[in-house]
C-alpha cells in the first residue's frame, strides 16, 4: 500500500472516531444528579465497609490463575478433535494422536497436582 493510502486512512478513522464522539455527545445528553445514593456502589442491599488496609486473599488469584490456565488446555483441545478426521486422512493422524496424549498427560498431572496440594481449599 502507498503511503498516500496510509495518510488517507489513517485521516478517515481520527476524523470518523472524532466525529462519533461529538455525534454522542450532542444526542446524548448529560447525566442528571438526583442523589447521592444513584452513584453509590449496590452490592446486595450492604453499605459499602471497605478500608484501606483492606487486603485480598491470594486464594482469590490463584483461583483465577488456575481457571484460566485449565481454559486455554481445554481451548486448545477442541481444534486437535475437530481437525482429528483430517489428520487420520492425511497420514498423520498417529503422530498427532500421540502429541495430543503427551498433553492430556501433561494437563492430567496439573489437575492431579492441584488437587493433591488442596489449591483450591479455602480453610
Amino acid at each position: 500500500m502507498p503511503i498516500g493510502g496510509v495518510i488517507f486512512i489513517t485521516l478517515f478513522i481520527a476524523a470518523f472516531g472524532t466525529s462519533l464522539i461529538y455525534l454522542a455527545r450532542w444526542t446524548g445528553g448529560k447525566a442528571k444528579k438526583t442523589s447521592q445514593a444513584k452513584f453509590d456502589v449496590y452490592e446486595c442491599g450492604l453499605p459499602v465497609e471497605e478500608k484501606k488496609d483492606t487486603k485480598i486473599s491470594v486464594k482469590f488469584y490463584l483461583t483465577a490463575i488456575l481457571f484460566i490456565l485449565f481454559d486455554i488446555e481445554i481451548i486448545f483441545m477442541y481444534p486437535w478433535a475437530v481437525n482429528f478426521r483430517h489428520f487420520l486422512a492425511t497420514g498423520s493422524g498417529l503422530l498427532v494422536f500421540g502429541s495430543m496424549m503427551v498433553f492430556l498427560l501433561i494437563f492430567i498431572f496439573g489437575l492431579w497436582w492441584e488437587i493433591k496440594s488442596k489449591a483450591l481449599e479455602w480453610d
